[in-house]
């Protein structure tokens, strides 16, 4: 069960993010503030919980919370950075958007990004923090979401499936069709179709 960092040694966010691993799409964090009197039940790793009940859960925090944030980076960003980078800089965004600043940041993981607030790396830290529990569902929601409308704009891809992970059938549409402008020109997988160029 996730643990909420009381506020006796100030204000706490917990920050997480997703889509390093995507061929396509941005990258997403967001900061979360929570109310420490108020129990919100199920909070735990985006990745662990179905569908429904992240949506039931994003709910309940955009509710509850003191203050959250989305962060985003986007494709050029990722390849004009790296994936990590372009992460630290959603954080950072999702951090700076927050209407209460917080004396401290909790991130999940073992890599901070600059900020001018103390802030601590915590390894699985979106299965056993509540904030980061909260900010890892807001962004996985977020994220889902704009790779859902990706899919209108660029069909035959399976945007609204696979999110633009590398599933099988990603693989296939990004032979068959090429990269669309969504795609991460930095990672292998699209340089290769960029560079095979012949597409069925």
């Amino acid at each position: 069960m996730s643990k909420i960092y009381d506020h006796r040694h100030g204000i706490i966010a917990g920050v997480d993010e997703v889509g390093l691993g995507p061929l396509a799409g941005p990258v997403v964090a967001c900061a979360v503030i929570l109310d420490p009197d108020v129990h919100i039940e199920g909070l735990r790793d985006s990745k662990a919980t179905t569908e429904k009940s992240r949506h039931e859960l994003a709910i309940l925090i955009r509710q509850h919370a003191l203050s959250w944030c989305i962060g985003r980076a986007s494709v050029a960003e990722v390849d004009e950075l790296n994936v990590l980078q372009a992460s630290h800089l959603a954080m950072r965004r999702a951090v700076f958007g927050l209407s209460i600043v917080p004396d401290k940041v909790l991130v999940d993981g073992n890599k901070i990004p600059e900020l001018p607030m103390t802030a601590e790396a915590i390894v699985k830290g979106d299965r056993i923090v509540g904030q980061i529990s909260a900010a890892s569902i807001l962004a996985k929601v977020a994220r889902d979401a704009e790779l859902v409308e990706l899919a209108v704009t660029y069909p035959g891809y399976g945007f609204a499936q696979h999110k633009g992970y590398p599933t099988k059938k990603h693989m296939i549409a990004l032979s068959e069709l090429g990269p669309c402008a969504e795609h991460r020109r930095s990672f292998a997988p699209v340089r290769r179709a960029l560079e095979q160029g012949a597409y069925s």
